[in-house]
């Protein structure tokens, strides 16, 4: 009697729990199983595999001794996963990666394989092969070296006149690139610098700094250049007698601006004889204040 007692009220508990869970709330339940199906179905469609190959560029790490001069320009790659993810992939943004920074300079054949290059790819997708294989890889030591800096210009000055002089600061730069191309640069230019018309001394400043090869570096970058412009040049001759040698004359010719040597006259200048680094007497022609810096002396016979 008592065990009927007990299995009667554990009936009607059961009985409650099933009508729980079947019958009540059942347009709630039914719309949540709904729910969790498209959930699993839209997650399971995303894991759809699938393979694609792809042409990207292949990009070489190197370390700072070293310099690619010859290498592959594309790879082949073969990608694998989610096929959703994989259509969204954007080849522009796409690029092969190989690290060489440990390998020494010299002519290499790399091998090429999905554990040594890396390409950024979304999660769920991942490099399976790369094509080709093998490259031939160049690197060769890098140096530095420092190089003359002509100055480049474009136009003349104004008529009658003339470029006495080019100063350039710094007169040489460090230009970095591989051993065999840094051993033929035997100068770099700066950009054209315009003096059509100039008529007397010109500045100019931070002008860039150009070299030819595509693999070579200048780390200085700009330079300032001085032009000292003057009026054109001409010879004239003198003869003078030399001081302190009686009977003696001293023969020489100036070069330098045409207006400043026609108004010198032979009673401005003088020839001294003096010792020079050696100890032995040489002459000396003494010019006035005037004709200094900007005249040169040239051919100076005593007889």
């Amino acid at each position: 009697m008592d065990l009927e007692k007990t299995k009667k009220p554990r009936k009607l508990f059961f009985k409650h729990i099933l009508r729980k869970i079947f019958l009540e709330d059942w347009a709630i339940k039914l719309m949540a199983l709904v729910i969790t199906f498209g959930l699993w179905f839209g997650v399971t469609g995303l894991s759809t595999p699938t393979t694609k190959r792809l042409t990207v560029p292949l990009n070489l790490s190197v370390s700072n001794n070293t310099d690619v001069t010859n290498a592959q320009a594309d790879v082949e790659i073969v990608i694998s996963g989610d096929k959703r993810k994989i259509d969204q992939i954007n080849k522009a943004d796409l690029a092969a990666m190989l690290d060489l920074t440990d390998v020494p300079p010299g002519d290499r054949v790399i091998s090429l394989t999905p554990e040594n290059v890396s390409v950024p790819l979304p999660q769920g997708v991942k490099l399976i092969e790369v094509l080709p294989i093998r490259i031939p890889v160049k690197l060769e030591a890098v140096e530095e070296k420092e190089i003359e800096v002509k100055a480049q210009t474009v136009g003349n000055p104004a008529p009658g006149y003339e470029i006495y002089s080019t100063s350039v600061v710094p007169q040489k730069i460090r230009v970095r690139g591989p051993a065999n191309i840094i051993g033929t640069v035997d100068f770099v230019e700066t950009e054209a610098i315009d003096l059509a018309g100039k008529k007397g001394d010109f500045n100019a400043k931070q002008v860039p700094v150009r070299v030819d090869s595509p693999r070579a570096v200048v780390l200085n970058t700009v330079v300032d250049i001085f032009f000292r412009i003057g009026e054109k040049r001409v010879e004239r001759s003198f003869t003078i007698d030399v001081k302190g040698l009686p009977g003696k004359t001293a023969t020489f010719t100036l070069y330098g601006p045409r207006t400043l040597l026609a108004r010198t006259r032979a009673e401005a200048l003088k020839v001294d004889m003096v010792l020079n680094e050696k100890g032995e007497e040489v002459p000396e022609v003494i010019l006035p204040a005037e004709l200094q810096d900007l005249v040169e002396i040239r051919n100076l016979v005593v007889k």
